[in-house]
């Protein structure tokens, strides 16, 4: 009798069926009828069809609806982060209204409360620095990690995260600045333990306990909606996320002054810095997926487009940590996802070089029919629906725009409709219209 194979004995196609399995079937999910299970199988083997370079029935559609169910809905971006009934009241409309093949859903809106309670720097959102109605976030990018501290960082990325950077991030958690340092080697807690007793310590602690009040909350809305959206056959298409060394670095440690500095002044430690992170990341993404049912992880790209660096700085600094994340990710049965922001044109030929169906690139600004010319044979494709289009457009020049990119890049299957980024203003009929495209012009004959 032959034996089941182990998870370890296996390629990283049998393990990527295994997650397939998993999100196909939905175990441990009570479908509202039969015809909702049947949507959302269909829904689901619609992408897998796709990311395989196999012909569904249709082009399947991931909604760029980003923050638009709250306007849709009456409220504001401001409003749902704070009141999770009209945060979960919003997107369950949204997503019933589009009918999407895979849920929007509102994991991506912060709860307000819980941003206050720590302090939180490195945004404003409504009602805090921008204003109430305001669509979405704004980043406040800036240097939070010293030219001198890589060593640091490398030595111990969970001390210095804790001790260094929250403090600088959140002034909710300053006093985690006099916390004992967090060592592997420590035999004995009791000076660790010690440092815990001052008092600006423990008011850090109390906020973190506070917080995670908070955001049990908000987690119980946003789960609660979108275990609904499930039940009601509309399939999560993102499990985790995940992202490059080099963002990583420079987004949120460095940020674009220190960054373009290192690159000429410390490279090497730039270098030790990306190949301490991608176990990390790896192992992150891993853990999400695990507990998700898509194993399909979104990775948003920022400073490898082509405005920020040049070729040769891309293949020097950005590709090779990157790719080891998207093979060490494929190696586990996922579907890495990148969102390719700005100008990847010229990175085309570099990044074909991935083991075939393994992986959905997402394109903000691309010339679909080279994109599908260079990588059809190799991924999946996703985008473009240009933003200014689905903003200010028409309901037929959406239409329009959806049609041309169906007869650039579905032929021979592989693709995946969708927008250049996130719709978070503007008329959610030209949402419909993506879906409307799909059917008429997206079905493939059998």
């Amino acid at each position: 009798m032959e034996t089941e194979k182990q998870w370890e004995d296996m390629t990283w196609q049998e393990r990527r069926e295994v997650r397939f399995g998993k999100w196909l079937d939905a175990p441990g999910v009570r479908f509202k009828d039969e015809a909702a299970r049947q949507r959302y199988r269909e829904r689901v083997t619609r992408y897998i069809k796709a990311i395989k370079l196999e012909e569904p029935d249709r082009v399947p559609v991931n909604l760029p609806a980003g923050y638009l169910p709250a306007s849709w809905a009456g409220y504001n971006l401001g409003q749902v982060m704070y009141d999770y009934d009209k945060l979960a009241d919003a997107w369950y409309r949204f997503n019933q209204e589009m009918q999407p093949d895979s849920a929007s859903g509102p994991g991506l809106v912060y709860p307000g409360r819980v941003l206050e309670i720590i302090g939180h720097k490195l945004h404003k959102w409504p009602t805090h620095g921008l204003p109430d109605d305001a669509p979405m976030y704004q980043y406040l990018e800036g240097v939070y990690m010293q030219a001198d501290e890589y060593d640091d960082f490398n030595m111990n990325p969970t001390d210095y995260w804790l001790r260094t950077f929250l403090p600088r991030t959140a002034s909710g958690f300053e006093g985690f600045q006099y916390l004992a340092p967090f060592s592997p080697v420590l035999t004995n807690p009791l000076g660790w333990i010690l440092s815990a007793s001052r008092p600006e310590v423990q008011q850090s602690l109390q906020n973190l306990l506070d917080a995670g009040s908070e955001i049990r909350r908000w987690a119980q809305a946003v789960g609660g909606v979108s275990r609904r959206l499930l039940e009601e056959g509309f399939p999560p298409f993102g499990g985790g996320m995940a992202g490059a060394p080099f963002d990583n670095v420079s987004d949120v440690l460095r940020g674009t002054e220190g960054i373009v500095g290192d690159m000429f002044r410390r490279p090497e430690k730039i270098h030790e810095m990306m190949e301490r992170l991608v176990p990390i990341i790896v192992r992150g993404a891993v853990r999400g997926v695990n507990n998700a049912l898509s194993p399909v992880v979104p990775m948003p790209l920022h400073k490898g487009e082509n405005s920020f660096m040049s070729q040769k700085q891309f293949e020097t600094f950005y590709w090779p940590t990157f790719k080891k994340v998207l093979l060490g990710l494929i190696e586990e049965g996922i579907v890495p996802m990148p969102f390719a922001e700005g100008n990847y044109e010229p990175r085309l030929e570099v990044i074909a070089d991935m083991p075939k169906s393994a992986i959905i690139w997402y394109f903000e600004v691309m010339d679909m029919a080279r994109a599908k010319k260079i990588l059809g044979n190799v991924a999946c494709i996703a985008g473009n629906v240009p933003a200014s289009i689905l903003v200010t457009g028409s309901h037929d020049q959406v239409k329009e725009s959806c049609r041309k990119l169906i007869e650039t890049c579905a032929p021979g299957g592989g693709y995946i409709l969708s927008g250049g980024a996130g719709m978070n203003k503007g008329d959610a009929n030209n949402l419909k219209a993506m879906m409307e495209a799909a059917r008429e012009y997206g079905t493939y004959s059998k």
